[in-house]
């Protein structure tokens, strides 16, 4: 079954094809992406410090139907071989949600083919699955992203079980926050985590927010308010030295990525320990961060568990994690299922509501 993959929910336009022969026959579940075409509107955002609703979901419009067309060529396929479409139905921003939706449902009715709505979380979670290690069920999800800072048990496609999440800024937001007060552009999550590397170890002594809690919650503003009262004080010095400021920057930076790393890593290990699992899969975009990625593969070989990872593409917003996540709902037991015609877009949508029975679970 070749399934087309919509994805809309913020400011990346994507879509994708993938084929579940690989995935049915045993075969790795990356031999399935057949074709695939991303479209990011950070240069369209960033003089405005963020994403601005209306010109996302404008630009989704412009793109979605191009990038089809690029995917299709790419994979060597037409839209007759298009045998069910996958479209992000939630979490996301609600115009941009209903891009994709009303495209997906369109072109659904068009061909008669099933759509079904996927969420976004699910396609992130599912997305090491395409990697060169795929994890073994049950295993620990950690979604980290711009929106979200979860850990989830999954037991197995649609089994999902939130574990702990954020009780206020997800780390990506606290990046992109942190980011912005020294200085840098949006979205600087990636900028920071480079002039971490450049910062000199414990200059300054950052709060670890949660650590210790005795729960798998997380909570970031705190830290972020942290950073922000070190530039208050360094300001007040009135230092204008481009050397000093530049050095201020790198060793704040880095003691900002340390403390909000080490925190991911505690609740990760935590968790692992709590419900016995052996495999920890980190997900979401700033799951492409090189120190959360080194600190976890340190953690877990000094704890003994497997740690896997998304490939770096597939680590932001893509077409190909929704066409992958849609297809294996689809080979469930809700095989060529339909959504309505109705645009049911989900922009707030808890994952665990979103579980399929056990014996509807593949995998």
């Amino acid at each position: 079954m070749i399934v087309l993959g919509i994805e809309t929910s913020c400011d990346e336009t994507g879509v994708a094809l993938y084929d579940t022969s690989p995935w049915e026959n045993g075969r790795p579940a990356s031999a399935g992406v057949l074709g695939q075409a991303l479209h990011s509107q950070i240069a369209m955002h960033r003089d405005y410090g963020g994403v601005v609703p209306e010109l996302a979901s404008r630009d989704h419009i412009r793109r979605v139907l191009p990038l089809l067309d690029e995917a299709l060529h790419e994979a060597q396929l037409k839209l007759k071989d298009i045998q069910a479409i996958a479209f992000t139905q939630g979490p996301g921003l609600a115009g941009a949600l209903l891009v994709g939706s009303a495209f997906a449902k369109a072109l659904a009715q068009g061909l008669n083919l099933p759509s079904i709505g996927v969420h976004h979380l699910e396609g992130h979670l599912l997305s090491a699955l395409l990697g060169p290690s795929a994890p073994q069920f049950p295993f620990i999800a950690l979604l980290v992203s711009g929106g979200h800072t979860q850990l989830m048990l999954v037991s197995g496609i649609g089994q999902y079980q939130l574990l702990g999440e954020t009780l206020d800024d997800a780390a990506g937001e606290a990046f992109d926050k942190t980011a912005k007060l020294l200085g840098l552009d949006y979205p600087g999550g990636a900028a920071l985590s480079k002039l971490a590397e450049k910062g000199q170890a414990g200059r300054f002594e950052l709060p670890k927010p949660m650590m210790h809690s005795g729960d798998l919650d997380f909570s970031f503003s705190g830290l972020k308010t942290a950073v922000l009262n070190q530039v208050k004080k360094f300001e007040a010095l009135g230092t204008a030295e481009e050397n000093v400021t530049a050095q201020f920057h790198a060793d704040l930076a880095r003691a900002f990525v340390e403390a909000l790393v080490a925190v991911l890593v505690s609740k990760s290990q935590k968790a692992i320990k709590q419900t016995g699992c052996k495999h920890l899969v980190l997900a979401g975009g700033v799951g492409a961060n090189a120190q959360l990625r080194s600190a976890l593969t340190l953690s877990a070989q000094q704890n003994h568990f497997a740690v896997h990872y998304p490939p770096l593409e597939l680590c932001t917003d893509n077409g190909v994690m929704i066409a992958f996540a849609g297809a294996l709902r689809l080979l469930s037991a809700r095989n060529g299922s339909t959504h309505s015609g109705a645009f049911d877009i989900k922009p707030r949508w808890d994952l665990s509501s979103n579980n399929m029975t056990q014996e509807e679970s593949v995998g």
